[in-house]
């Protein structure tokens, strides 16, 4: 039975799931947590997909009576939901029950708990196999989540490493089937040729969800692919009194000072290798469009500094995945009265409907009707723009004026990051290295650490046009929209009319000396208008 003080109530924080039956895994949980509670209080709720919301959840525990609510992670290891998201959610409820104690728990992490449940997993699937074989013939593959947190897929390794030496495998090898690398179906192939007579799959996931059944998918396909490997897969952790003990144990800590995050290696306090921009970044949350009644009135979004999170604006509940948070943009009146005038000041009949919000917004910024006749825009370039940011893709730019010239309270309401790598330590080695100029070093550095899943806007370096230019034909680097519009006399001509050949992606671009960091930005912000005002299919 669990040490827990009886007047603490317990709310488990899960992150929601599109597959119903990850949700029904999630609420059994919930039942076992209870069980092991002993009459304790015990609520829960998700950030999204699901209901109730986390707030939902607190406040039950709030109308029972507990003046002690512990908000514990449902999640195993503290990345961007455990280290943002969360402790948003219950900053902004303190602030709203200030006569309750509200405190925040951490993950279940590595505990000793869940290590020992990882060892029965491992138990059972070596029962399942066809023939004895020593576990020095045995390589533990360990398949994390995979997360934008270098510190939390560590952890995935470290679990690895204890389940090889203490379990006495051959080998352990790691990989991921969320957003980190390698993905599964490439870690299970490398897996599979390093010699070992078996592989043992491990996924260190609490239930199912389609991450789940994408590892279960790769291991079907390697066990086709390589008849000579037998392909064990462990199941994943799942609703035990093990998980339900660790997660008791995270609430009780939080109520005793104990409930440490890995601090002295967050990207947020530490300039970690690869990540040093993120140092000192707000700590925000970007999930209060599904909670119940939105975020209290009159918080702040966050913007700027450091330091504590604080939770967005206010904003209705809505249950479609890739919806804006507060509905269409309202431009101020002086805008508003700007953008008549614009309408009204030119022939606009020959730009096609879908062009005009980027190409008005540009003769906004440059106070200039001529400008549209020099802007090119390749076919459905502001649908990719707007799919990318309902997808939530990474804003890349070449330097920081572009950066600062996106609309903040937009690029919160829709959950997006920002990366401008111009200045980074790294792009310094790398523009040495390679005889390049910072800008077209941190255009190189943006492809290898994002991949395709960029928006990249460029209103400054002609070289960082051309490096891009470059990577997407010689790399063949798919960014899933390109705005091109830097100013300038050396070599910036020449540089977009490269990018507006290169047939390869949706691009944004002009003829001429003209552009600059502000139409850049401009570009940008009309993406970001046009998308408040479009839902998308999950």
């Amino acid at each position: 039975m669990t040490s827990l003080p009886a007047d603490i109530a317990v709310v488990v924080a899960g992150h929601g799931s599109r597959d119903p039956q990850g949700v029904d895994q999630f609420e059994r949980f919930i039942e076992v947590v209870r069980e092991r509670a002993a009459g304790r209080v015990v609520a829960h709720g998700y950030l999204e997909f699901s209901r109730p919301t986390i707030d939902e959840g607190v406040r039950k525990a709030v109308e029972s009576g507990a003046k002690r609510i512990s908000v514990v992670p449902g999640v195993l290891l503290g990345a961007t939901h455990a280290k943002n998201d969360m402790p948003v959610e219950v900053q902004a409820l303190q602030r709203e029950f200030p006569d309750h104690d509200i405190r925040y728990g951490a993950p279940m992490h590595l505990h000793p708990a869940v290590l020992q449940l990882c060892r029965v997993r491992v138990v059972e699937a070596e029962a399942r196999a066809s023939q004895v074989l020593s576990r020095a013939e045995t390589c533990l593959v360990v398949v994390g989540r995979g997360t934008t947190d270098p510190d939390a897929n560590s952890d995935v390794s470290k679990l690895a490493r204890i389940l090889e030496e203490g379990m006495g495998f051959g080998a352990s090898f790691v990989c991921y089937s969320g957003t980190a690398e390698p993905g599964v179906a490439d870690g299970f192939e490398q897996a599979a040729r390093m010699g070992f007579r078996r592989l043992i799959v491990v996924p260190f996931f609490l239930f199912t969800g389609v991450l789940i059944k994408r590892i279960e998918a790769a291991v079907a396909a390697v066990s086709a692919s390589r008849p000579q490997v037998e392909v064990l897969q462990a199941g994943y952790l799942g609703s035990h009194a093990l998980t339900a003990e660790a997660l008791l144990d995270r609430a009780r800590e939080a109520f005793e000072g104990k409930a440490h995050m890995n601090c002295s290696l967050c990207k947020y306090r530490t300039a970690i290798i690869g990540y040093e921009s993120e140092k000192g970044t707000p700590q925000q949350g970007h999930h209060f469009h599904v909670r119940a009644g939105g975020a209290p009135a009159g918080a702040d979004t966050g913007a700027g500094g450091s330091g504590a999170a604080v939770p967005a604006p206010e904003a209705p509940l809505q249950q479609a995945a890739n919806r804006p948070a507060s509905g269409p943009y309202e431009p101020h009146p002086i805008e508003a009265k700007s953008f008549e005038i614009i309408a009204a000041g030119r022939d606009w009949s020959p730009f096609p409907e879908e062009q005009k919000a980027i190409l008005q917004r540009l003769v906004h910024t440059a106070g200039d009707f001529s400008i549209p006749e020099d802007v090119f825009l390749s076919r459905g370039a502001p649908e990719a723009g707007m799919r990318a940011i309902a997808d939530r893709c990474v804003i890349v730019t070449d330097v920081t004026m572009v950066q600062t010239g996106l609309r903040r309270p937009l690029l919160g309401q829709f959950g997006l990051r920002t990366a401008c790598l111009v200045h980074d330590e790294e792009t310094y080695l790398v523009a040495q290295a390679n005889g390049l100029t910072r800008s077209a070093a941190g255009i190189r550095r943006a492809w290898l650490k994002y991949g395709n899943e960029v928006l990249l806007a460029i209103g400054d370096a002609p070289t960082a046009l051309e490096e891009t230019v470059r990577l997407i034909q010689e790399q063949g680097w798919r960014p899933r929209l390109v705005i091109g519009l830097p100013v300038g006399f050396v070599g910036t001509q020449e540089s977009k009319e490269r990018l507006r050949k290169c047939l390869h992606v949706p691009r944004i671009t002009n003829r001429g000396t003209r552009g600059g960091s502000p139409w850049a930005a401009a570009a940008v912000n009309a993406l970001l208008i046009e998308s408040t005002q479009t839902t998308w299919k999950p």
